[in-house]
């Protein structure tokens, strides 16, 4: 198969949100696919129409776009490939790799109620297995894969190594259902041909499912797939990650503020490593991913190295990707994008600054003194700042700024100095410019701040608080 151009799958269940282990299922089948020049496919598998809805496609749907890992084609609906799944039952039906049969559940629970009294095994074994056509009754029935009674089945996983299963361990799995409907396990099987997977990277939860499905393959004369199963993302605590956990749709993860680029490199070394490196661009991470970096252990989210990680990437971001990110974030909290003045200021501020934000909503924070509008509302700590005697400072600072070039340089040397000349430490002086412009008590430097709002802003907005 080594020729063979590579074609990964991503094949979630419609009945919730994309959470984050099928995020980094996803961006594992994507790595390898689009680094090697192979195709990324999406599959819904939606055969369970009682829990299958429209909105938690969409929000599969949404989660992977917001993610950037694109997928080629139309996303594929397991439902509608129902017929081509049962023909295949058919075929293995007339071929004798699988049989009708006829016991009722009935009579399934006293066999295994028998075999548990009796302390056999409850791996039920049909007795219908070899009965000639002639011999059926006119009853329902389910269509069964004639399971391997004796050896072994061995699959090779590149992450989990040779797995064996005893056959006396697996029993005659149902393909077909008694009205006719395809079970989840062939369905899986006949799309992953018929869509020509080469690579199934999944989580090691359907280990299991290896064993069963690679009888049909064999049934069928297909070749397997390579297969790679990865450990699942355990809660910090070292428990299976689970709702006590805190978030999981990737949908609150947008919402908590982190950018896309930040996620991809998060959730890729989740499990995976290349060598020590920690933060690295989507480029390098479809340059190095490889199944030989995947770990056997079960990795932990770290809320922690997420917000670093997280960090970086804000401050590696240029100003167009960075508002695109900003307007997701405010759509995902319920607020209001960025009308087209503010997603200009926005963007020059951020071009003009070196930020180092752990999430989104700090960068919102920070970008205040150019999103919101004078009269700024303060909060107690600001206001504190604004104290008679700080107002008196600026009112006498200010018409020193009415003159001064305004370029970085001369405007740092004239507030300086005006502090010097007051005998003031700069940091009294700051503390209510900073409150004056911005309205907070916590900003991007003053120069900075003026720098990017402008004379004439800068002046209003000292004469504003000194009134």
């Amino acid at each position: 198969m080594s020729d063979t151009p590579v074609v990964t799958r991503f094949a979630p269940s419609p009945t919730g949100f994309l959470h984050i282990g099928g995020a980094r299922t996803a961006l594992f089948n994507w790595l390898y696919a689009r680094g090697r020049g192979g195709k990324f496919l999406l599959r819904i598998e939606d055969t369970d129409r009682a829990r299958s809805t429209p909105e938690a496609t969409q929000a599969i749907l949404d989660g992977l776009t917001w993610l950037g890992l694109d997928w080629d084609g139309d996303a594929v609906s397991q439902f509608e490939s129902a017929e081509r799944h049962a023909a295949v039952a058919h075929e293995m039906l007339a071929a004798g790799k699988a049989y009708k049969c006829f016991s009722t559940q009935d009579e399934i629970e006293a066999f295994r109620q028998t075999a548990r009294a009796e302390g056999r095994s409850t791996l039920f074994r049909s007795p219908w297995r070899d009965v000639p056509e002639a011999d059926h009754p006119d009853a329902p029935f389910v269509v069964r894969i004639k399971a391997p009674t004796e050896g072994r089945i061995t699959i090779e996983d590149t992450v989990q190594g040779e797995v064996t299963w005893k056959a006396e361990t697996l029993d005659d799995m149902v393909l077909l259902r008694s009205d006719g409907t395809p079970v989840y396990m062939l369905a899986v099987v006949v799309d992953d041909h018929d869509m020509g997977v080469t690579h199934v990277i999944r989580g090691d939860d359907h280990l299991a499912n290896a064993a069963r499905q690679s009888m049909i393959y064999t049934a069928m004369g297909w070749d397997l797939p390579v297969y790679a199963h990865i450990p699942l993302i355990h809660g910090p605590d070292g428990k299976k990650l689970s709702k006590r956990h805190g978030s999981l749709g990737v949908e609150e993860y947008i919402a908590m503020g982190y950018t896309p680029a930040g996620m991809r490199n998060y959730l890729a070394r989740l499990g995976w490593s290349h060598g020590d490196d920690e933060v690295f661009t989507t480029a390098q991470a479809l340059e190095w991913f490889d199944m030989d970096g995947i770990g056997k252990a079960p990795a932990r989210l770290d809320f922690k190295k997420m917000e670093n990680i997280n960090r970086h990437h804000i401050g590696m971001s240029d100003s167009d990707t960075m508002l695109r990110d900003m307007q997701s974030y405010l759509r995902a909290k319920g607020e209001p994008p960025l009308p087209d003045d503010k997603a200009a200021a926005f963007r020059d501020a951020f071009g003009a600054l070196d930020v180092a934000d752990k999430t989104l909503g700090d960068l919102l924070g920070k970008f205040a003194f150019v999103l919101d509008e004078p009269p700024f509302t303060r909060d107690e700590k600001a206001e504190k700042a604004l104290d008679p005697v700080s107002r008196g400072i600026l009112k006498e600072l200010t018409p020193q700024l009415q003159t001064v070039s305004w370029e970085r340089e001369p405007l740092e040397q004239a507030v300086m100095g005006f502090a010097e000349a007051q005998d003031l430490k700069f940091g009294k002086l700051a503390a209510p410019l900073r409150v004056a412009l911005s309205g907070r008590v916590t900003s991007p430097s003053v120069f900075d701040m003026m720098m990017i709002i402008g004379r004439d802003e800068t002046l209003a907005r000292l004469q504003a608080v000194i009134d």
